[in-house]
């Protein structure tokens, strides 16, 4: 199972790059993808198991 580390590391990585460019818009996009990324690799976790 992923932990919720993983989806810090996602985050604070992409945040990371370029932030003062990005829109509120393209924070809430990343954000979103990020989220999805988790709920995918959770969920293949679980159909491994």
């Amino acid at each position: 199972m992923i932990d919720k580390e993983s989806k810090g590391t996602i985050n604070s990585t992409n945040n990371s790059t370029n932030n003062s460019t990005k829109t509120k818009e393209q924070k809430e996009i990343e954000a979103l993808m990020d989220s999805i990324i988790y709920e995918n690799k959770e969920a293949l976790s679980e159909l491994a198991k």
